[in-house]
């Protein structure tokens, strides 16, 4: 599966993302030929390498021979949609700009078809928007995934006066997304880029196991000391592990809670999302017994999973740390034996298998319902899946 990851250490936006593609390899050519579908009069767009704290770059500069204007949403959708573009690159387009349109309504308090746009709905936008999409076609990204994003922070010059940083329409569109603040007090990350990467990412965290094929990087207009105001892009082949990532291991000890309550933690924390949960036995101050609760968190999880665990049990505090989590591509094979299916969880790397083991809850359903053995039915069911694949 051909896949890229998005780096946003100094943020990102439309023009730099754009940027970043054909810095990976996207032909501007191309980008601009689709763009031209469009039939925007007086856009030209220019593409150019530059340095930004010794990094080389593309900067994307869109010039617009007239001002720009405000426009509704139905307008751009019409734009898009009656464009010559392909049917995909318009559903992209047109369903990013429809999560801006739905946002601005939110932070305006009016009906989305009464919004206009300003800034994302400028000439330069719809090109960064509908360019982004081009670029992840001609390179034929199959999924996109991308870091937490930096925001930046102080204040940013909009339409309607000064705003903070994040704006109002970027804070609603970066919801439940891992986000950070850090250099200079600028913003970082602009509505468009968080409309494009929260639109069409499958998810935020660190780099996914890869083959890198190529790297781009898109330049900003200003320049940072000290700091490369930089998007990068990553792209290659998805690699053998499907998870290969960050994560936090969130832990509390308790000794004054009923052994009875473990098991219910146990099963919320797991129904809340949580990778892995697993007890220890402990002793500790006056050599009281008690237990060691250890949850495995991907790092949009880490909040909420640590309230939880805060309120569901009687301690007064937790701990985190975090911890890189490699894992296993996963598949289910069903295999017959004499009482009846067992479902085999199968886990592969670089398409060779590296462990088989029979699903215990089949086995257990089995065991129960043919008043049989639990070991017979998994020692049947092991044996069938070594079975069909020496057949194989």
């Amino acid at each position: 599966m051909r896949i890229c990851y998005l780096d946003c250490f100094s943020g990102i936006a439309g023009d730099m993302l754009l940027g970043a593609l054909v810095d990976a390899g996207v032909d501007q050519m191309q980008i601009c030929a689709e763009v031209g579908k469009l039939g925007l009069d007086g856009v030209d767009l220019r593409f150019e390498k530059c340095l930004r704290a010794g990094i080389s770059g593309t900067n994307l500069t869109v010039e617009v021979a007239h001002d720009h204007s405000h426009r509704s949403l139905s307008k751009i959708e019409e734009i898009i949609g009656s464009s010559s573009l392909g049917a995909k690159l318009k559903e992209r387009s047109i369903r990013i700009f429809r999560r801006l349109g739905e946002v601005e309504a939110t932070v305006h308090q009016v009906p989305v078809e009464q919004v206009h746009f300003h800034e994302v709905g400028a000439l330069d936008a719809i090109v960064d928007i509908v360019g982004a999409c081009v670029g992840f076609e001609v390179l034929g990204i199959e999924k996109i995934y991308c870091s937490p994003l930096n925001l930046g922070s102080g204040t940013v010059r909009a339409a309607h006066g000064v705003m903070p940083v994040p704006a109002p329409a970027t804070a609603l569109l970066v919801k439940d997304v891992p986000t950070y603040a850090d250099g200079p007090a600028v913003e970082l990350t602009t509505p468009t880029g968080a409309a494009i990467v929260t639109t069409l990412a499958e998810s935020f965290g660190a780099m996914p196991a890869m083959n890198i094929e190529s790297v781009g990087y898109g330049a900003g207009d200003r320049g940072f000391k000290g700091r490369p105001n930089l998007t990068r892009v990553l792209v290659g082949e998805a690699g053998g592990a499907r998870e290969a990532t960050r994560i936090h291991v969130i832990e509390a000890n308790v000794d004054d809670m009923s052994p009875e309550w473990v098991g219910y933690v146990h099963e919320r924390l797991l129904e809340a999302g949580a990778l892995d949960v697993t007890v220890t036995p402990v002793y500790m101050k006056k050599a009281r017994p008690g237990c060691t609760i250890s949850v495995l968190a991907r790092p949009e999880d880490q909040e909420r999973l640590g309230e939880l665990l805060l309120t569901e049990t009687t301690t007064i505090g937790i701990r985190t740390f975090t911890a890189e989590r490699r894992v296993l591509e996963r598949a289910s094979r069903a295999v017959e034996t004499p009482y009846g299916t067992v479902n085999i969880k199968v886990a592969t790397e670089n398409g060779s298998v590296r462990n088989a083991a029979p699903e215990y809850e089949d086995c257990r359903r089995i065991a129960r319902e043919k008043n049989v053995p639990f070991k017979e039915v998994w020692q049947q069911a092991h044996f069938a899946y070594l079975s069909l694949d020496t057949e194989s």
